[in-house]
């Protein structure tokens, strides 16, 4: 079995396996952008043991997980799930990150290892998934729900893919600026909620990328 995982793509081994996608942000493998490319290539790209990786993949197999397999939902429940669960909540996030990163670059920026110029990157990021949303609930998700395809979705699917490809170019330049989020021993409140909200905001994004390149996006395209 575990051969077999080693030739699957990231993100279909993230849609099978329950749990799956908590290994790959393990070894930072990236299921969502780079959801098409085979676990065994993925690891040999970051230097890792893709058998090993598949084997605790494999151990997950037969336990359950508390998200519904959206493979089997329709466009329509899986795109409400997407606005409730990740654009509402991106709306919330980005505010108050960015206020805790102005907070801590003003307080500690004479400090070497201070986020100078995470709060401006924060708005930069926040502009750009907010206009990303807007083409969605605006424009390419009433096509889904009323049932569109191929050939009318293609170019809107196209243009959210490479803006996804952008988001996740934005999460990696978050990720230099904090040490991938790792908060200095001596860091105060302040700076450790910011990057626990970093960490939960790099999830969620992640995980709402996902569901829309590996299920929405791909089933719109499978007919």
């Amino acid at each position: 079995m575990t051969i077999a995982l080693t030739e699957q793509t990231l993100g279909s081994l993230a849609c099978l396996i329950p749990g799956a996608t908590r290994v790959f942000r393990q070894y930072k493998l990236d299921f969502c952008c780079g959801g098409n490319t085979s676990l065994r290539d993925a690891a040999s790209q970051r230097a890792l043991d893709a058998q090993a990786i598949a084997e605790q993949l494999a151990a997950l197999g037969g336990h359950s997980d508390t998200q519904p397999d959206w493979r089997n939902e329709s466009a329509g429940t899986l795109i409400e799930h997407i606005l409730e669960r990740f654009h509402e909540r991106h709306r919330e996030q980005f505010p108050e990150l960015i206020r805790l990163a102005n907070r801590v670059e003003q307080v500690h920026g004479n400090k070497a290892d201070c986020p100078v110029g995470l709060a401006e990157h924060l708005w930069n990021m926040q502009q750009e998934l907010e206009s990303h949303m807007l083409k969605e609930e605006q424009i390419l998700f009433p096509m889904l729900q009323r049932g569109m395809k191929l050939p009318q979705s293609q170019g809107p699917i196209a243009v959210m893919r490479f803006e996804h490809d952008q988001h996740g170019a934005a999460l990696e330049r978050m990720a230099e600026l904090t040490n991938d989020i790792t908060p200095p021993e001596n860091a105060c409140n302040t700076w450790r909620a910011l990057y626990r909200g970093l960490e939960e905001l790099r999830d969620d994004l992640m995980q709402h990328i996902h569901l829309e390149n590996n299920i929405l996006f791909a089933n719109a395209s499978a007919e």
